[in-house]
């Protein structure tokens, strides 16, 4: 799937802020203002004023109506959640090659707050993704114990886990195991080794 950088960028902010919920991590992930400044810098968001207690709960909502359009059971509704949020938050196209970048858009307002900016790039990127059909590719990693989420960007639309070097190993690993017990279990493996047993005794008694 070719996207371009902005969009990917903007793709990766969405996904990271999405699993900061409490459903997706198990608590909080932006439990106060420096945990938010944290995430402006992390992910160097531009045209940030100074952060208050409101930026704080509206960047939560936000987090909310993203989530919604992630969980829509059809495109139609992904669509209208999309449509609405960036309605609400106000968009404003530009071109600008700020901090020394080449030209690029900015949808957002200038001066707009984080929110309404995050809304607005963050609405922009799954639209895209509506628009190519490609709705499937927003997933809720598959292992048990995880609801961490993730856009899979994989040629080939293969990606199972929010992170292979986790998730993904941790249940190759799982079921690994799970493959010895039932071998180990198994009719054929209980005879072996009973046969194996009784050719011991027999070696035995006649040692």
């Amino acid at each position: 799937m070719l996207i371009t950088h902005d969009t990917q960028c903007a793709l990766d902010v969405l996904v990271d802020l999405l699993n900061t919920d409490p459903d997706a991590c198990g608590q909080e992930g932006l439990p106060d203002l420096a945990a938010l400044r944290g995430f402006v810098v992390r992910h160097e968001i531009s045209e940030v004023g100074t952060l208050g207690t409101e930026d704080l709960a509206a960047v939560r909502r936000v987090r909310g109506q993203i989530r919604q359009v992630f969980l829509a059971d059809s495109t139609r509704a992904a669509a209208e959640l999309v449509n609405a949020m960036v309605a609400r938050a106000g968009s404003t196209p530009r071109l600008t090659d700020h901090d020394g970048h080449d030209w690029h858009m900015h949808f957002f307002a200038p001066c707009a707050a984080l929110a309404d900016h995050l809304a607005v790039e963050a609405g922009m990127a799954l639209a895209f993704i509506v628009v190519a059909g490609e709705r499937e590719r927003l997933r809720r990693c598959e292992a048990p114990d995880c609801a961490r989420v993730f856009v899979d960007l994989s040629r080939n639309r293969s990606r199972r886990y929010c992170d292979s070097r986790t998730c993904g190993n941790r249940l190759h690993v799982a079921a690994y195991r799970a493959r010895q017990r039932t071998a180990a279990e198994s009719p054929d493996a209980m005879v072996g080794a009973a046969e194996a047993s009784g050719a011991d005794g027999v070696r035995s008694r006649g040692a």
